[in-house]
């Protein structure tokens, strides 16, 4: 039995529903797995998916980012030729689509089609509020001994100054 009932965590949490259903969907039965795909770390804050699409062209691919959700389809048409029968189909011409979960802050920069490969390009772009900044620590002063008030006596028709 792999599936946890998050419900009680429903209850006391306010703001996680994104996680939750992201748990939620790691917990259902075999994602599919075609077309195979990479996912790739090209630097300190880019990525690459990179999807095995041989045999589709631009055409027949579409790419659509919705909030944090990147989606990836294609839809082949039929092609094979009136008057042929296929003796045996070992190449794979079906529709698929695919869902991949975006961080906050991950954008999609650019997607190309290169000898059978969709390479899809992200950037994680963190807000400056957001990335750690650096505390400077001041020096200790050599006369930071608290200064003392000096106290005055003020006797009836004095003035103090």
């Amino acid at each position: 039995m792999r599936h946890f009932d998050f419900s009680p965590l429903y209850r006391s949490t306010v703001g996680f529903d994104r996680v939750f259903s992201m748990l939620d969907s790691l917990s259902q039965p075999e994602q599919p797995t075609y077309p195979p795909y990479n996912i790739e770390r090209t630097g300190e804050n880019a990525y690459r998916i990179s999807m095995a699409v041989a045999g589709f062209d631009e055409s027949e691919l579409s790419i659509e980012l919705n909030q944090h959700l990147l989606t990836v389809k294609g839809d082949k048409g039929n092609e094979v030729g009136e008057g042929s029968d296929v003796l045996y189909r070992g190449i794979a011409k079906r529709a698929f689509e695919r869902r991949f979960q975006l961080a906050d802050h991950v954008e999609v920069k650019a997607a190309q089609l290169k000898n059978g490969l969709l390479h899809i390009d992200l950037e994680r772009n963190i807000p400056e509020a957001m990335k750690p900044r650096k505390i400077d620590i001041l020096p200790a002063q050599k006369n930071n001994e608290p200064k003392a008030i000096e106290a005055q006596v003020v006797t009836e028709g004095d003035t103090v100054n």
